[in-house]
C-alpha cells in the first residue's frame, strides 16, 4: 500500500505541470461557459428557459424514463467519452483534441450552472447543487485525470519518436495506461449510479419544492 502511494505521489510530482495545465484549462472553460450565459440576449434566454420550464413541467407530471434507463444512458456516455480520450492519447496528434474536449466539458458545466443561477437566482443554485454537483464531484476529477493521462502518454510517444536516448519499452507504459483507464471506468460507473439514483431524485424533489412554493 505504501509503495503504491509512493508511486502515485512520484507520478503526480513528475507530471504536476500537465495536471495543473488541465485544471486551468477546465476552469477557463467554466468561466467561458458563464460568460456565454451573460452574453446571451433576453430573447435567447427566454427561449431556452421556455424549453427548460416545459421539461420541469413534465417531470412534475411524472418522469418519462426510469432511473435504470438514466443509469445506462449516463454510463454509456461517460465510457464513450473516456474511450475517446484513451484513443487520442495513443496518437501524437491527439493532444490538441484532448485539450478541446476538456475545455468543452468546462464550458458545459459553467453554462449549465450559470444559466440556472441567471434565470432562477438562489433557487437555480439549489437546483444546480442537487442535479449537477453530486455526480460531477466524481466526473470532473475523472475527466481531468483521464485527459492528463492521455496527454502524458502522448508526450511519451513524442519523446520516443524524437529521442534516441529513451530505450524504455512502450508495452509497460501502455499496460499501465490501460490499467489507469480501467479504474476510471469503474469510477464513472459509480458516478452514473449517483447521477441516476441520487441526483435525479434530488432534482425532482427540488423542482417540486420550487414549483409548489
Amino acid at each position: 500500500m505504501y509503495k503504491k502511494r509512493t508511486v502515485s505521489a512520484d507520478h503526480i510530482k513528475d507530471h504536476a505541470a500537465v495536471y495543473f495545465f488541465m485544471i486551468i484549462l477546465f476552469l477557463i472553460g467554466i468561466i467561458f461557459g458563464a460568460v456565454i450565459v451573460n452574453s446571451m440576449n433576453f430573447v435567447q434566454k427566454q427561449d431556452l428557459f421556455f424549453y427548460l420550464d416545459r421539461f420541469f413541467g413534465k417531470m412534475l407530471e411524472g418522469p418519462d424514463v426510469n432511473n435504470q434507463d438514466i443509469f445506462v444512458s449516463s454510463l454509456f456516455y461517460h465510457i464513450k467519452y473516456l474511450l475517446l480520450l484513451f484513443v487520442l492519447g495513443l496518437s501524437v496528434i491527439g493532444m490538441p483534441i484532448i485539450w478541446i474536449l476538456l475545455f468543452i466539458k468546462g464550458i458545459v458545466v459553467g453554462f449549465s450552472v450559470g444559466f440556472f443561477v441567471n434565470q432562477m437566482g438562489w433557487k437555480g443554485l439549489l437546483l444546480a447543487t442537487a442535479s449537477i454537483a453530486p455526480q460531477n464531484l466524481l466526473i470532473i476529477p475523472v475527466y481531468l485525470i483521464a485527459g492528463s493521462l492521455a496527454m502524458i502518454f502522448s508526450i511519451n510517444l513524442l519523446r520516443k519518436l524524437f529521442s534516441q536516448k529513451l530505450h524504455q519499452p512502450l508495452l509497460p507504459l501502455f499496460m499501465r495506461y490501460g490499467t489507469f483507464f480501467f479504474a476510471l471506468f469503474l469510477v464513472v460507473g459509480v458516478a452514473s449510479l449517483i447521477e441516476s439514483f441520487v441526483a435525479n431524485e434530488a432534482m425532482q424533489l427540488v423542482i417540486k419544492w420550487i414549483y409548489n412554493n
